[in-house]
């Protein structure tokens, strides 16, 4: 059996948890099973990074920053490694030149297109465990990329479906998926299933248990997560094709804090505006979320639209540089909003979810500035300073209580 073993930042933060994670995968190694074990930057080590680099250049180039970042993974590797020799126990650490895990170009947010798998067979030939950095990759310059924040559950998931791996554990400091994040609401409780389209929109919006992209390509590629605890022995949650618990209306109540909604204003009433709009922001691999469009009126109208706030600054900059071909009167950023989320398969076959999201929220005395929704949820932008209240009104009305 073939195990793919992902551990977070938190789960190798000093030396202690360093071998409590050892430990761990060595009992599935002497049970006779192949082991890979993909490992985050050591604690916050990453945010340590990023206050260097700033410190030295306030807008460091991006190409630099992905060749700095990955030291972190690299150190936590051959630790890892070291503490495993030191139990008496074959393991190898690799990085992504080594093994090699090819990326796109788009440096801080590359996406895998190919994993060269030779080098991890041989290893695990020869009876070691096989470490490997995650987060990170090489272009076709030979340059380190970087996947972005949460990288390392797509690095495990990616391995997973490259070597047809049996199993994909994802380890973490919480012991599974919860309805809502247990820290803001307390009333939140653990599922023991989920199925992928759930799993992705929660991790789209907000919920930071799953890198999105490592949903996505699980289930492109039908492997399935497991996400525990890294502290514990309990059982996680099985994120699969189909789950066979009970279908509650919604799953789950997420949020995301990490918003800014621009709004450009006064652009032409006519046919291809939006186009021209949106058609610079993709050029510019800037990602939008919810969009607005109101009517049209004098002959002009006003889009808003949400994307991260790292990613804010430069759709303000890239709309500024095409003023001439949108001609727009003015442009808006607010950064002070978050986005807050009920996602839940129930949804299909039971109207009235957005009414009661409406609802709540209106008890709450909450203002709702933008409204997005699927098949599967429904998303409000509202002012940051409510997004708890927000949160616990959802899961209450929803009745997702423990």
């Amino acid at each position: 059996m073939l195990i793919v073993k992902k551990f977070g930042g938190t789960s190798v933060a000093n030396k202690e948890r360093i071998f409590h994670v050892a430990k761990r995968c060595i009992k599935d190694y002497r049970e006779g099973h192949d082991v890979i074990v993909v490992l985050s930057a050591m604690g916050k080590y990453t945010d340590e990074l990023v206050d260097m680099a700033r410190d030295v250049n306030p807008r460091p180039p991006k190409r630099e920053m992905d060749m700095l970042f990955t030291i972190g993974e690299q150190m936590s590797v051959a630790l890892m490694a070291m503490a495993m020799n030191a139990l008496g126990v074959s393991a190898i650490s690799l990085n992504a030149f080594q093994v090699a895990m090819h990326t796109t170009s788009s440096y801080g947010n590359a996406r895998i297109k190919r994993i060269d798998s030779d080098r991890i067979r041989h290893e695990l030939d020869q009876r070691k465990i096989v470490l490997i950095t995650g987060f990170q990759g090489i272009n076709k310059y030979d340059d380190y990329t970087t996947l972005g924040r949460g990288g390392s559950d797509t690095t495990a998931v990616a391995l997973a479906a490259a070597l047809h791996a049996d199993e994909c554990q994802i380890y973490t400091d919480v012991d599974g998926i919860y309805t809502a994040d247990p820290r803001v609401v307390k009333k939140a409780r653990k599922l023991s299933e989920i199925t992928y389209d759930e799993m992705l929109d929660l991790a789209t919006l907000g919920a930071g248990v799953l890198h999105n992209r490592s949903v996505e390509m699980a289930k492109k590629y039908g492997v399935q997560l497991v996400v525990r605890s890294s502290l514990t022995e309990e059982e996680g949650t099985i994120v699969k094709e189909d789950a066979k618990m009970e279908r509650m209306l919604v799953s789950g109540v997420a949020a995301d804090k990490n918003t800014a909604r621009i709004s450009v204003v006064g652009l032409i009433d006519k046919p291809g505006t939006a186009f021209a709009l949106f058609d610079i922001l993709a050029k510019a691999n800037i990602n939008v979320d919810m969009i607005l469009q109101s009517v049209g009126r004098n002959q002009t109208k006003d889009i808003s639209f949400t994307v991260s706030n790292d990613s804010a600054a430069d759709a303000l900059n890239v709309i500024e540089k095409n003023k001439k071909r949108l001609n727009p009167e003015h442009v808006e950023c607010e950064r002070n909003v978050a986005k807050v989320s009920v996602v839940g398969a129930g949804m299909m076959s039971n109207p009235g979810v957005a009414a009661k999201m409406f609802e709540c929220l209106f008890n709450s005395n909450i203002n709702i500035k933008m409204i997005s929704t699927s098949e599967i949820r429904v998303t409000v932008l509202i002012d940051e300073k409510d997004t708890e209240k927000a949160m616990n009104a959802a899961h209450d009305a929803f009745g997702l209580e423990d």
